[in-house]
């Protein structure tokens, strides 16, 4: 990702961290919808996929706990930037990808942002050993024998025509009643 301001169309797992540099009661505000939207410079934006935190709320986990263990962002990726997160006091903005409802973005943060890092959430790993199981495989079933099975047909044919039978055998009675 060359420029973490940008967003391209379709993007998935990436996460932008922003300090709020502002009153606290300012910062809360930005819960509010719309407000996030605007203080980024974007039109709109997912709700459910910004989280205004107050970093004192997140006691003994802290920031990087949260990205790690609320976001699934690897701890390699985190451990550069653990002293910096520490070190953040107030307010922070965490916006998901998610949130840009995968339409292009270009985000201008107002001044009172400042973007501290931007974090890519870990892809599914696809890669498996095929599964071998006998039962799996075309015509596994035990094959009934020939007499099995038409004895089989003689009773599916049996109960046919006596439905059949006695759909008409109806018909008639209420014909002739």
């Amino acid at each position: 990702m060359s420029d973490p301001l940008s967003v391209v169309a379709g993007e998935h797992g990436v996460i932008r961290v922003f300090a709020l540099e502002m009153r606290p009661e300012q910062a809360a505000f930005q819960r509010e919808e719309g407000a996030a939207a605007q203080m980024l410079g974007v039109a709109t934006l997912e709700p459910g996929q910004v989280d205004v935190i107050r970093i004192a709320d997140l006691e003994e986990l802290g920031l990087a706990g949260y990205l790690t263990e609320g976001c699934g962002i690897p701890d390699a990726q985190i451990a550069p930037d653990r002293a910096r997160l520490a070190a953040l006091t107030g307010w922070v903005m965490v916006v998901r990808s998610r949130a840009f409802g995968g339409r292009a973005a270009q985000i201008a943060p107002a001044p009172e942002l400042r973007l501290v890092a931007t974090y890519r959430e870990p892809g599914t790993d696809w890669t498996a050993a095929p599964l071998k199981s006998q039962s799996a495989e075309p015509f596994s079933a035990a094959r009934p024998s020939p007499r099995a099975a038409r004895a089989r047909a003689r009773r599916i044919g049996a109960t046919l025509f006596a439905v059949v039978m006695a759909l008409i055998a109806l018909l008639l009675w209420l014909v002739i009643a």
